[in-house]
């Protein structure tokens, strides 16, 4: 409950109409606008990263699982998966019930960098990033593993930005979006192996 009551209070912070029109923009013109544009290639590669991680990992998983007759694995795998649906169900709800433009449409000084077509509020870059973050960190639950998952995620997060295509907002909100999924398809696995005497899932 208090995870929900945390999650809730930081996404009502994104739909603040004076955080959202003021700092939000000022903070992404800051970062667009100021970036250093050799490293635009770069930023492109870790946002375009996104896709073929997120589809190769938990499949990796689940067939490594497979192969080798790992049980453990290959329920890891799904759980991945899982999450990452959760995730993308969500984002895809909130993206079309907030409608928010994305900034380069709104302020056309914005430097539109990257692919950006439906709405912009939450990121699903980003979502999708820190819901791969946080569910492989649960899974495998390493110092190696944590710490360069985030720090991959994070910068997903931060190339929406220095691209132009997403306010910091958008990318805050599809921040807890992902964890959030990641945390909860992890709790509803954990209550639907204490009510069965076969557990099916990774645990």
């Amino acid at each position: 409950m208090k995870l929900i009551i945390h999650f809730l209070f930081c996404l009502s912070l994104c739909f603040s109409p004076l955080f959202a029109q003021n700092a939000d923009i000022s903070l992404l013109r800051s970062i667009n606008l100021n970036r250093d544009k050799s490293l635009d290639p770069s930023f492109n590669f870790i946002t375009n990263s996104v896709n073929p991680v997120v589809i190769a990992v938990p499949i990796i998983s689940f067939a490594a699982g497979c192969i080798a007759r790992d049980s453990a694995m290959r329920k890891r795998g799904l759980y991945i998966g899982e999450s990452l649906i959760v995730s993308a169900f969500v984002s895809t709800a909130l993206k079309y019930s907030v409608q928010r433009p994305r900034p380069f449409v709104t302020y056309p000084d914005i430097e539109k960098q990257s692919s950006g077509g439906s709405y912009s509020f939450p990121s699903g870059h980003t979502s999708a990033a820190f819901s791969l973050a946080t569910s492989v960190s649960i899974a495998w639950p390493r110092w190696y593993v944590v710490v360069p998952t985030y720090a991959w995620a994070a910068g997903v997060g931060y190339s929406r930005m220095h691209l132009g295509v997403h306010y910091p907002t958008d990318v805050l909100a599809g921040a807890l979006v992902g964890s959030a999924a990641a945390l909860l398809t992890h709790h509803l696995n954990k209550w639907v192996n204490r009510k069965t005497k076969h557990p099916i899932l990774y645990y």
